[in-house]
């Protein structure tokens, strides 16, 4: 098989060389619920949800972009508007 040819790709997140399948690439926040709740507050970590500050430094250890798909927890934003703003 050809490397273009592949479904998988690579690129740098968190300062390590990461694979990813093609078609999902960028494409985490669409999916996960955190940037859709009303708990998420990932600039502030006191108050951020005690999932997310877990699962931010579980990925951050193992270079993981890990979405959240089902959450007991959850909480929708009144405005419906998620957060769009890089992490770091």
């Amino acid at each position: 098989m050809k490397l273009t040819d592949s479904k998988y790709i690579t690129y740098v997140h968190h300062r390590k060389k990461v694979w990813v399948k093609k078609e999902l690439k960028g494409k985490h926040r669409e999916y996960c619920l955190c940037f859709s709740c009303k708990k998420f507050n990932p600039t502030r970590a006191k108050v951020n949800c005690i999932i997310s500050n877990c699962l931010y430094k579980l990925c951050s250890k193992y270079f993981l972009v890990t979405p959240v798909f089902e959450c007991p927890y959850f909480e929708a934003r009144q405005n419906k508007a998620s957060i769009k703003r890089e992490v770091k």
